[in-house]
């Protein structure tokens, strides 16, 4: 039983939470178009550091 709790609060201390996707960069294609470009955020609440994960990138025409 003692060991379960170990390991269940080793689990719980090291779990990565993640968040998004959200966009992160939006820029010209040169053609009159946008270059879009979104990434999942993860949280790693062990260390404590943030990292963006399976960014995608789009693009979109813009008509005149």
């Amino acid at each position: 039983m003692n060991r379960v709790f170990v390991v269940v609060s080793a689990l719980v201390l090291s779990a990565c939470t993640t968040a998004g996707p959200f966009v992160t960069n939006i820029s010209s294609d040169g053609a009159n178009g946008l270059n879009i470009e979104k990434c999942s955020v993860q949280l790693n609440t062990f260390t404590g550091t943030v990292t963006n994960t399976g960014c995608t990138s789009q693009n979109i025409r813009l008509r005149q």
